[in-house]
């Protein structure tokens, strides 16, 4: 069966499943991997066009593949998307930029490859902003990638379209990359599970660089904490390290509370009642919970994160330039991008770039002595729900839109100039939008963070909740 003749009804329904429940079905032989994947490009072609999640979609290449794979893989035929950012082979990687190529790659990096040997089949890649510099998924490259619980807000950056196809249900696991909360930050406006491991917990993603070796970090998202917990575990450079299903916390832990972003900033009064209703939940499962503060001064970590981040818009600039010209830069490359990398000439100089990498080598041992008072951090993910679509577009006028994307995304760098995981939870809603709680570790502690996830998920299940375009929806339409 092709998937041009699969069902839609039985697509619809396969995508209410997580990938463990989907490569169960191949297990028992009640579908093979190919019929798997067939659903997935179903469920690709009837909901992505009210979203646009997906940068490429290779269908007929992923027929291919899936009609390949052996069904004693871990993952057998269960659909993923990698970024448009990771090279893999037959697709683009543009980065979400007009700037780069559209021929397809005829490689892939060792995290591809890891799932690959899964059984998992690329369907397409997801959409993301222009080379993950911003945090709603707006490229004028196009697609603009629509919240799947209000479409008319974004879901979040730069791993947008991974966020929506999963809170969707287009497919159970999506490729993330996270610089400054480019996992997170989607994981939370779209209601999803999203681990950004700490530094070094995953085999190489790409190419060697100085600022992004030190602060990207790279994982699959997902809807369920056992789905995130395998591909942490698949994509470990120990391959398998932790492979079993998370369980609860060996003991109860301690958990350090801090409500305020850094630039000292208060949240929106929703994301705050969803932070206090998280610390109370911690409290009835037994935990020790108590206010606490960032161990390292906001104003420092600020400016660390404006030189490092300007710089990678500069790298952007300077590399585009060094492609085409200055002609073509200057046509091909987003505002956005030639703003940091004018911010970055302006104000950060040779003791900005010294007081940045200063920082990055005294977080980790910071964060060593905060960890050894409080077990866990909790502090909301952003400052307040998904805005609405322009609000932190590509094009806005620059000196508006720096303050503005920092500011709504002022919780989550800190762990990535620290090297430290942490992962954004489905705990709360808004309205109709919803708002995740961050947990972060200290460095190593990635099973810890999945253990007190998988806790929190049999407290607080979220797999019944779907939003407004998905297959739940979809399926009560065609019934």
């Amino acid at each position: 069966m092709s998937f041009m003749d699969f069902p839609l009804a039985q697509a619809l329904q396969l995508g209410h499943l997580d990938a463990h429940a989907q490569q169960a079905l191949v297990r028992r032989g009640d579908l093979s991997p190919a019929e798997l994947t067939a659903a997935g490009i179903v469920r690709a072609r009837h909901l992505d066009p009210f979203l646009g999640a997906l940068s490429h979609a290779d269908f007929d290449a992923a027929a291919r593949r899936a009609a390949q794979v052996d069904p004693a893989t871990a993952m057998p035929g269960v659909p993923w998307l990698p970024k448009d950012s990771l090279r893999y082979p037959g697709m683009p990687t543009r980065g979400g930029s007009r700037a780069r190529s559209a021929v397809p790659a005829t490689d892939a990096p060792p995290f591809a490859r890891r799932f690959d040997a899964c059984g998992l089949v690329a369907i397409g890649k997801s959409a993301m902003p222009e080379f993950g510099l911003m945090g709603s998924t707006e490229p004028l490259l196009g697609p603009v990638t629509r919240n799947p619980w209000a479409p008319a807000h974004s879901p979040g950056g730069s791993s947008g379209g991974a966020g929506a196809a999963l809170a969707a249900g287009i497919v159970p696991l999506a490729h993330g990359s996270d610089g400054a909360g480019s996992i997170r930050i989607p994981a939370s406006a779209c209601g999803v599970v999203g681990l950004k491991p700490g530094r070094g917990a995953t085999v190489a993603v790409r190419g060697r660089h100085a600022i992004e070796d030190l602060i990207v970090a790279d994982s699959l998202m997902s809807r369920s904490v056992r789905d995130t917990a395998w591909a942490f575990a698949a994509a470990h450079p120990q391959a398998g390290a932790g492979a079993e299903a998370p369980v609860r916390p060996p003991r109860r832990l301690r958990i350090g509370v801090v409500g305020e972003a850094l630039p000292g900033l208060a949240p929106d009064p929703a994301v705050a009642a969803v932070l206090e209703a998280t610390a109370t939940l911690c409290m009835s499962l037994g935990h020790a919970v108590e206010a606490a503060h960032y161990p390292v001064p906001g104003s420092e970590v600020w400016q660390a994160l404006y030189t490092l981040w300007s710089r990678l818009g500069l790298d952007a600039v300077e590399l585009a330039v060094a492609d085409g010209g200055e002609r073509f830069a200057a046509a091909a490359l987003e505002p956005w991008t030639h703003g940091l990398a004018q911010y970055h000439r302006s104000h950060c100089g040779i003791a900005e770039l010294e007081q940045a990498f200063t920082l990055l080598g005294a977080l980790p041992g910071a964060f060593a002595a905060f960890h050894r008072c409080f077990d866990v951090l909790l502090t909301p993910v952003l400052s307040g729900p998904p805005p609405r679509l322009g609000e932190l577009a590509p094009d806005r006028e620059f000196e508006h839109l720096l303050p503005a994307m920092f500011h709504w995304m002022g919780y989550t760098p800190l762990q990535n100039l620290a090297g430290t995981p942490a992962i954004s939870l489905p705990l709360g809603q808004a309205g109709a939008l919803p708002v995740g709680v961050q947990f972060a570790a200290d460095r190593g502690q990635e099973t810890l963070l999945l253990q007190l996830a998988a806790e929190l998920e049999q407290a607080a299940p979220w797999r019944d909740r779907w939003p407004a375009i998905s297959v739940a929806t979809a399926l009560k339409e065609l019934n």
